[in-house]
């Protein structure tokens, strides 16, 4: 059902899916960054790409929008509520739950808003180092109307180095408002 609502949209809106058979089978167990994030156009979208390649992918939101009337829909789509009132170890629980599922896929836009920002947030790549998964790079370019799971790194221990194989993936994406993107990750 949601691979078909999935392919319906794509195909009213003119985007396509951009994956290779080895990139989604090594992101079905991964903490995948996703960029740029821009708008809110980048919800469906990102959304409906996962569901047309077939990946079983959570994210994290403020837990008011799944306990909200909407909460079931949220859900439905993979939202894992987060109260950010408390103090929550959330790289320690993403870790976590990437060991007790082998066939899961934790989206983080890396920017940590749609807003410019000076630098990316990095927990992503603690997450990934302490579950022992590789990180998937997912993105949504606005210019080709693409959404895809590019490529895949294995962290290395090396952060500068890795980082900068990230870094060089995302300058050829364009979001929805390009302006509001700074692929500079450090």
């Amino acid at each position: 059902m949601k691979k078909l609502l999935a392919q319906l949209f794509f195909f009213v809106c003119g985007w396509k899916p951009d994956a290779t058979p080895e990139s989604i089978a090594l992101a079905r167990h991964s903490v995948m960054v996703a960029a740029p994030h821009t708008s809110n156009w980048d919800f469906p979208f990102a959304i409906f790409g996962f569901w047309y390649m077939g990946l079983d992918m959570k994210y994290f939101i403020k837990d008011s929008y799944t306990k909200s009337i909407l909460g079931w829909f949220f859900t439905w789509t993979g939202a894992l509520g987060v109260d950010r009132t408390k103090q929550n170890n959330l790289v320690e629980h993403t870790v976590n739950l990437l060991k007790a599922n082998k066939n899961l896929v934790i989206l983080v836009p890396a920017e940590g808003t749609r807003k410019r920002v000076d630098k990316w947030r990095t927990g992503f790549y603690s997450i990934a180092q302490q579950a022992g998964v590789p990180i998937s790079l997912g993105y949504l370019d606005y210019k080709l109307k693409i959404a895809g799971v590019g490529q895949i790194v294995t962290p290395t221990g090396n952060f500068e180095a890795d980082m900068h194989l990230i870094q060089e993936f995302y300058k050829t994406k364009t979001g929805k408002y390009p302006e509001l993107y700074n692929p500079q990750i450090y």
